[in-house]
């Protein structure tokens, strides 16, 4: 039996961005054990993905971890983050591994001086590339996100108005300048006209309170309601998710769910628009997704998003349209 590790700490996106790599690594490389090490808080991420065979946990705990993965004796070590910390577990091991490509420079040279010298190739790729040497290949079918039956969200839960039908806005994001403004949420939610659920965890429950103000027959706040489990079955049942650049934006993509992907700092030029295999093929009018973006000349300003505006304009959100992405949702929900 051959013995794997695959290292990839955080966080929701990028670990279920890699999830094919342990899909094609299970089902193509014959009598192999797959063991996963993450943070514990990204834990429901992966906890019940049937390709993964072992987990552990970080918790500030690398010393301890170490001597348990020593243990495990690995064939080989898949390194999918590519920090500091992976390079000590890779280091400690003394095991053939292959790493990703982290790109920090272009991603620098694209934020800082907007010059574009990316690949042009999907961080799921890039991961799927790290695996190659293993003789595993892309299959084509995308992203995975698994729900056990006990996680999945009854239609008795949801509002009455909600029970025929709904469509998803994820509100939150990592830092401020990945989201739209409450004040734009709230305009978006006014325009639409179906029912909506707000998704987004505790942190965004105080937000999403205001925005169902204005209408709360329509809106229904969700954040903070259900875990992350609960919320991407939300997600799986809904028409259509709009989303800004986090999480819960890919598990939307591994439900093959139309998505409007909004974004702000972070844009597709980083590598990481929505994703659903290169063989995949949507049947209807429109493209499955779309990125919604005003591509302004200081976009992308960070890799990962800021806690403000660094030019204090924020136009980038502000000067983006909510009737248009409101009549996009229409046109979508029209289609026969």
């Amino acid at each position: 039996m051959t013995k794997i590790l695959v290292i990839r700490f955080s966080s929701i996106g990028d670990i279920v961005l890699a999830s094919p790599a342990f899909r094609c690594i299970k089902k193509q490389m014959g009598d192999t054990a797959l063991h996963f090490i993450t943070k514990y808080s990204f834990k429901k991420v992966t906890e019940y993905n049937p390709y993964i065979d072992k987990f552990f946990y970080y918790q500030n705990n690398l010393k301890e971890l170490v001597k348990q993965l020593k243990a495990e004796n690995y064939d080989y070590v898949i390194d999918l983050h590519n920090n500091f910390r992976s390079a000590k577990i890779k280091f400690a091991l003394r095991k053939p591994s292959f790493t990703i490509q982290k790109l920090s420079l272009q991603k620098f040279l694209l934020t800082e001086f907007s010059l574009n010298l990316m690949p042009k190739k999907h961080i799921t790729q890039r991961s799927l590339e790290t695996v190659a040497p293993l003789g595993v290949q892309d299959d084509g079918l995308g992203l995975d996100f698994f729900i056990p039956e006990n996680e999945k969200v009854t239609e008795g839960h949801l509002p009455t108005s909600h029970q025929a039908g709904f469509i998803c806005l994820v509100i939150g994001a990592s830092y401020a300048t990945k989201k739209l403004p409450v004040h734009k949420l709230k305009e978006l939610c006014s325009k639409i006209n179906h029912p909506i659920i707000l998704i987004g965890g505790k942190e965004d429950r105080s937000n999403g309170k205001k925005i169902a103000a204005a209408d709360p027959v329509k809106v229904y706040n969700s954040c903070g309601k259900y875990n992350l489990l609960e919320s991407a079955d939300l997600i799986r049942k809904s028409k259509l998710v709009i989303s800004h650049d986090t999480g819960m934006q890919y598990i939307a993509c591994a439900f093959q769910k139309q998505v409007l992907a909004i974004w702000g700092a972070t844009t597709p030029q980083l590598d990481v628009a929505p994703y659903y295999g290169t063989a995949y093929r949507h049947s209807g009018p429109y493209p499955i997704y779309e990125n919604i973006s005003l591509n302004l000349c200081c976009q992308p300003c960070s890799k990962y998003g800021e806690d403000k505006c660094p030019l204090e304009h924020f136009n980038c959100m502000e000067k983006l349209d909510m009737g248009s992405i409101a009549a996009n949702v229409h046109r979508r929900l029209s289609e026969k």
